[in-house]
C-alpha cells in the first residue's frame, strides 16, 4: 500500500510523459509557443498534478474525481500529439512512441479508478 502519490506507478509514468512532452515541443515553431506548445505542456503537466492532488484529498470519491480529470488530460494530450503530427511538427515514430505512453498511463489511471472503493477505502497497489 502506497503512502504517497509518488509511490503510484501512474504518477511516475505521467511524470515521464511530462518530460517527453517538453522534449518533443522544444523543436516546435516559435509561433506555437502560446498555441499548441503551451497546450501540450499544460495537458501533460495536468496528468501527474491531478493524480497528486486527488491522492491528497480525503476519500475515494474525491480521488476518483481527480483521476478522471487526469484521464481527460491524457486524452487531450493524445489529441494534441495527433494534431502536432498532422501539422508535421513531430515525426510519425515520435508520435507513435508518446501515444503508446499516453495509452499506458490511461490504462493505469483506469486501473486505479476501478480499484478504488467508494466506501472511502483506497487500494493503492504498487502496480498502478
Amino acid at each position: 500500500m502506497g503512502k504517497s502519490y509518488r509511490d503510484l506507478m501512474a504518477w511516475q509514468r505521467a511524470m515521464d510523459l511530462v518530460e517527453e512532452t517538453y522534449r518533443l515541443t522544444r523543436s516546435f515553431p516559435k509561433e506555437e509557443v502560446y498555441g499548441l506548445t503551451s497546450q501540450l505542456r499544460r495537458a501533460a503537466v495536468s496528468i501527474p498534478s491531478n493524480i497528486a492532488e486527488g491522492q491528497g484529498r480525503h476519500g475515494a470519491v474525491e480521488f476518483k474525481h481527480f483521476l478522471r480529470l487526469a484521464l481527460g488530460s491524457t486524452m487531450e494530450l493524445e489529441t494534441q500529439i495527433m494534431i502536432a503530427h498532422r501539422l508535421r511538427y513531430i515525426e510519425a515514430n515520435s508520435a507513435s512512441l508518446i501515444l503508446r505512453e499516453t495509452a499506458e498511463v490511461g490504462k493505469m489511471l483506469n486501473g486505479l479508478i476501478s480499484h478504488l472503493d467508494d466506501s472511502g477505502n483506497r487500494v493503492l497497489a504498487t502496480g498502478y
